[in-house]
């Protein structure tokens, strides 16, 4: 298979599981608050949730690596995810509800690193950011589709959760048979990345340092993730101060995933060209949101959350991208753990952040994330690939 279209397949998966595990992000709040959960259980749920996908990949990262059975471990993730969600729309217990969230986000932690090392493989002919930001555009249609797909039925239906989410068992059965195909046509991806990269990713066992290089760029992405604004800080705003009503903001959501889409293409390809420098809108984009998103008016508002899509879109194409350029294969799946867990250690330290300075006072808030990714701009100049 051509490299180009084992990324797109790639992407077709992508597309198809987002569409499931993004369809029931959009709706965790209010059905756990149907089950009788208070704001700080779908606080502390969701926050464990998103802190599992990341934190836990310090694990499967290095087992991908010492094992190297990077299909397995993305077969396993994907299934328990797709597995899950039409579960939790039948369960009427909100325990269940909450293992079941979780769950969900701890087969992203399981597959991740395997799928971002497989998927570095072929980006290797294809340019790194270029694949990455088809990849992650593709991905992006999927969180499009789903939150849309699960606010019709649940229009239809009158609010039920079981059918809303019970219609995504389908693409979820069609991630789980794409995947088999794909491992069948392309058992050993490496082989993408030449004779040297084959032999590397079978002969090396996890043992060694990451780069040196590999550690400022940790240290740019903690730092400017530590001062990013979550959708759910966004979305509370909007709602608790009348300006959309709560069916809204799925659709809204929809739109930040279309911004995310169009920002991983234009930051790939540029990424191809000029290098990590590319990266230096990242902290723009998100000192720009807080200043946008927490105003008076809604269309300043929406404004803002549209700039938080594009700057989430950077964070999961361009970011990944450039840790391909960063690492040997060897130790790919290794440092993708270690990066994302990175990411969520800093993810929690934000949310925190902003959730906390949006209570006491925006403007303190707004020149606080200012400063933080002023930092994070110079910090950002240490970071050197192959490709400058």
């Amino acid at each position: 298979m051509r490299p180009w279209r084992f990324v797109v397949w790639f992407g077709t998966v992508s597309l198809l599981a987002d569409l499931v595990y993004e369809g029931a992000r959009s709706i965790t709040g209010p059905l756990l608050a149907s089950l009788g959960a208070s704001a700080l259980v779908v606080g502390v749920v969701t926050g464990a949730g998103e802190a599992a996908a990341l934190i836990l990949r310090l694990v499967s990262g290095p087992l991908a690596d010492r094992t190297g059975r990077f299909w397995g471990w993305t077969i396993a993730g994907y299934a328990l995810t797709v597995v899950s969600v039409p579960v939790l729309g039948l369960t009427g217990v909100l325990w269940a509800a909450c293992s079941l969230v979780v769950a969900e986000r701890v087969g992203k932690a399981v597959r991740s690193p395997a799928k971002d090392t497989l998927l570095s493989y072929a980006t290797a002919l294809t340019g790194r950011g270029r694949g990455f930001a088809v990849h992650q555009a593709m991905d992006q249609i999927g969180a499009l589709i789903g939150p849309l797909t699960v606010a019709g039925v649940l229009a239809l239906t009158g609010g039920d959760y079981a059918p809303a989410l019970g219609v995504l068992a389908l693409p979820g059965v069609a991630v789980l048979a794409l995947l088999v195909r794909l491992r069948h046509r392309v058992p050993q991806p490496a082989v993408y990345e030449g004779a040297a990269g084959a032999a590397a990713a079978g002969t090396e066992t996890g043992s060694g340092r990451l780069p040196a290089a590999f550690w400022r760029y940790a240290a740019f992405t903690a730092v400017t993730t530590s001062g990013f604004a979550t959708y759910g800080v966004l979305s509370f705003h909007l709602v608790a101060h009348g300006m959309l009503a709560t069916a809204w903001v799925p659709v809204l959501y929809a739109g930040a995933m279309a911004m995310d889409a169009l920002a991983a293409l234009a930051t790939g390809w540029a990424y191809d060209r000029i290098g990590p420098r590319v990266l230096a809108v990242l902290p723009l984009l998100a000192a720009s949101v807080p200043v946008l998103a927490f105003g008076g008016s809604l269309a300043v508002a929406v404004i803002g959350s549209l700039v938080w899509g594009a700057a989430t879109g950077i964070q999961e194409s361009t970011l990944q991208a450039t840790v391909a350029d960063l690492v040997p294969p060897g130790r790919r799946a290794t440092a993708y753990g270690v990066f994302a867990g990175v990411v969520g250690a800093a993810t929690l330290a934000g949310g925190a952040l902003v959730g906390g300075l949006y209570g006491y006072s925006v403007p303190v808030l707004v020149v606080v994330v200012a400063a933080i990714q002023a930092v994070a701009l110079a910090l950002l100049t240490g970071t050197r690939t192959h490709r400058g």
